[in-house]
């Protein structure tokens, strides 16, 4: 091969080599992008199965607060107290939450 071939094969080579520098430096920017997205995803989804989670509990106790007879003043009373306990903790959890 003469020298001018290998110059153009070089020149070659080195576009390519460019090209791929290029291509790896996308990627990787990529990537870190969809691991970003991806943590965020993990941690919304995790946040809304700590609230399925309270909405279900807070299901559960609605449930047993409404099946207390409401004509005794004593159960009334109980019932007061359960839906202000029940108002307490979500507070709770709404301040934890942050």
């Amino acid at each position: 091969m003469d020298q001018e071939a290998l110059k153009t094969s070089l020149n070659g080579l080195e576009r390519k080599i460019m090209m791929l520098i290029s291509d790896n430096k996308t990627l990787k920017d990529e990537m870190r992008t969809i691991k970003l997205e991806n943590h965020e995803l993990r941690t919304d989804l995790r946040k809304r199965e700590e609230q399925l989670d309270h909405f279900k509990n807070q299901i559960k106790i609605t449930k047993i607060v409404d099946n207390i007879n409401p004509g005794d003043e004593s159960i009334s009373e109980l019932k007061r107290k359960v839906e202000e306990y029940i108002r307490e903790i979500d507070k709770c959890i709404a301040h934890v939450s942050r």
